[in-house]
């Protein structure tokens, strides 16, 4: 069936829909470069209600299979690629990727010229879009456009209920707050030997030391994060007594409870090409990234951090380390799923903190 994506300039993009008439959604639009993963985004929260545009000319090649799931379900509003490999072949492969779009009701839109769509986003920023069939009325279409983009999608991705993952024998005990966790995350902690508690992003301060934690673990996240006061609030009461590490919408809460300021990218960092530089070593790696917002550099003066990483795409914060606290973050996901695993060593960093706070 033809379809549509009209973004809310009013530009629109032609191609086919798959799922039929009922496969329509909104959200806002944006693009990924990586070449290959498409499951791992497709399974990624911090993509929460977002259309993603993946950049690679053909998706679906390597079909998909559950064990690289990222989270429980997916959370993405929509997908738009170019080809939608209808043969795909893999060792690993249980379902193609047009079964996993069917089961998991995600609405696609292929043939587009993806390229020119990134153009697009690239030069005008992200902006709301909706995708729908070629035959929609206009009034349904003023209806979609007109529906406000989410806010507070955290509480849309993380975890009900309280759940451990134990590790082998004498294990440091970590305390993730769930902002939207991935699955390879917890499980780079649990190969480190963590006992991995996982929290839902609301819990109060006071209940997670309760949880006697040797450190606390910032996760990823969607969305923009001051629309988590209450998060916030909560992490701030953190700052001093336990070592913490936070990744991605974690780097910036604890940017934010530590009295700094975040800000809207024009068409933010997606893919697992993004290359950052670490400013102790002069080296650069090569990292996985997804999100829209960025540490704004100049707030962090006055505070008690340094700044240890820079994107070498735009010069924005990567990384930053509190000047006596064994506290740190960086923008990037270290696991790498998808993505390279260059930055692996940044979980080795935190084991060591909480190994020298708890004197072992």
């Amino acid at each position: 069936m033809k379809g549509k994506l009209i973004l809310e300039d009013g530009t629109t993009f032609r191609g086919q829909l798959f799922g039929g008439s009922n496969a329509t959604t909104e959200g806002e639009v944006v693009f990924n470069t990586g070449m290959t993963g498409y499951q791992e985004i497709l399974t990624d929260p911090s993509y929460c209600r977002q259309i993603v545009t993946l950049t690679y000319p053909i998706i679906g090649n390597y079909g998909t299979a559950k064990e690289f799931n990222q989270s429980r379900k997916s959370f993405v509003g929509g997908l738009i690629v170019d080809e939608l490999c209808e043969k795909p072949s893999g060792s690993n492969m249980q379902k193609t990727l047009a079964e996993f779009l069917t089961a998991e009701k995600i609405p696609c839109l292929y043939e587009v010229d993806t390229r020119a769509l990134t153009k697009k986003i690239r030069s005008a920023g992200t902006m709301k879009g909706v995708i729908v069939s070629e035959y929609t009325s206009q009034n349904t279409i003023n209806e979609m456009m007109a529906l406000p983009i989410r806010k507070n999608v955290v509480e849309m991705v993380t975890t009900p209920v309280m759940y451990t993952l134990d590790a082998r024998a004498n294990p440091l005990n970590v305390v993730t707050m769930d902002f939207g966790i991935k699955r390879n995350i917890l499980d780079a902690l649990r190969k480190l030997n963590c006992r991995v508690t996982v929290v839902p992003a609301k819990t109060p301060a006071e209940a997670i030391l309760a949880l006697n934690p040797d450190g606390i673990f910032l996760s990823n996240g969607p969305g923009d994060p001051k629309d988590v006061p209450d998060v916030i609030n909560e992490v701030k009461k953190l700052i001093g007594k336990r070592p913490i590490f936070g990744i991605c919408l974690g780097h910036q809460i604890l940017a934010l409870a530590m009295g700094a300021n975040t800000y809207k990218l024009k068409f933010g960092h997606r893919g697992s090409n993004q290359p950052v530089k670490n400013l102790e070593t002069g080296k650069v790696a090569i990292t996985a990234q997804n999100h829209g917002y960025a540490i704004d550099a100049k707030s962090l003066q006055g505070l008690p951090v340094e700044i240890t990483h820079v994107s070498l795409n735009d010069g924005t914060v990567e990384g930053f380390r509190h000047t006596s606290l064994p506290i740190s973050s960086v923008q990037y996901h270290p696991e790498a799923a998808p993505g390279p695993n260059d930055s692996v060593r940044l979980f080795d960093e935190f084991i060591d903190n909480m190994k020298t706070a708890k004197g072992a």
